[in-house]
């Protein structure tokens, strides 16, 4: 996939080296554009391995706004295992608070909570509210059905009043449908970017669900369009990442859905990817 190999590229030749709150410095730009046409097929990185079975099953996590990791874990999915609210454990780099937040299963109201209950007055993951608000994705469904020349089709996960609840206010915040020619074409906004951990899994999840939308309402896929604010390399990622820009990309993979009923039904093991040849895995560190 050279559009995400270019960002790699452009940060190697024109980093600036800044700290921040992981303690482990980072190259980083500006905005940079990402651009996938999904009729190129799935934008899985194919110049290394990247799990497409941890995607899929955090992607329903997320749509079915579930706050407590126990149901990754349960399903062998860990990238989420470091992180947990603050109101549960207070955030800090020391051995004994990062093992206290692996053991606590709060996250509070992350990324698809906010998306699919905004401003729903949350209490903790076993307790229900009574006050529920916006479906802002069930909303977008409808109107993709009835008016799919809407220019309003837009669902946020940054919802201020809970930022400082959260683990992790959510780095990939906000995305706009826009449907042209019978085509869906989703736009996605992110103000953090990990390139090489996390941005390959971002591009396939959000691939993953314009997939989804276009199945549910009876649309062709069209494009995959990113805008990245500070988009970073981690130093101790630096070796891996010129190992990474060397490698030629392969053929992309393409994408399958079977028995699909809704986006609200959906599990994770009904999407399957077909013909993904990939290079050898690289490991890289989290900066928790």
């Amino acid at each position: 996939m050279k559009s995400y190999l270019n960002i790699v590229k452009n940060i190697l030749n024109n980093w600036i080296l800044k700290e921040n709150r992981t303690w482990i410095d980072t190259l980083s730009i500006p905005w940079v554009f990402f651009e996938h046409d999904m009729a190129d097929g799935y934008p899985l990185l194919t110049t290394k391995q990247v799990p497409f079975r941890l995607i899929a099953s955090e992607l329903e996590f997320f749509i079915k706004w579930i706050t407590d990791k126990n149901w990754l874990i349960e399903r062998n999915n860990h990238i989420r295992d470091e992180w947990c609210s603050p109101d549960k454990v207070k955030y800090w780099h020391d051995e004994q608070t990062k093992q206290k937040m692996m053991e606590e299963r709060e996250l509070w109201p992350i990324y698809w909570y906010q998306r699919r209950n905004f401003w729903w007055e949350y209490i903790s993951r076993d307790q229900e509210s009574q006050t529920k608000w916006v479906d802002q994705l069930k909303k977008m469904i409808e109107t993709l059905k009835t008016d799919p020349n809407d220019r309003r089709m837009i669902v946020m996960a940054r919802n201020p009043q809970f930022l400082h609840r959260m683990a992790l206010p959510p780095c990939h915040y906000g995305f706009q449908v826009l449907v042209s020619d019978g085509k869906l074409h989703l736009l996605r906004n992110q103000r953090s970017v990990d390139t090489m951990l996390w941005l390959p899994f971002n591009i396939a999840s959000y691939a993953l669900l314009l997939h989804l939308l276009a199945k549910e309402s009876w649309l062709k896929e069209g494009k995959l369009i990113g805008f990245l604010a500070d988009t970073h390399i981690y130093t101790n990622h630096i070796e891996w990442a010129k190992e990474q820009i060397n490698r030629t990309p392969l053929k992309l993979p393409t994408i399958k859905t079977e028995k699909f009923t809704s986006i609200f039904d959906r599990e994770y093991t009904d999407t399957v990817v077909e013909n993904y040849e990939h290079q050898w895995k690289i490991k890289f560190d989290i900066a928790v």
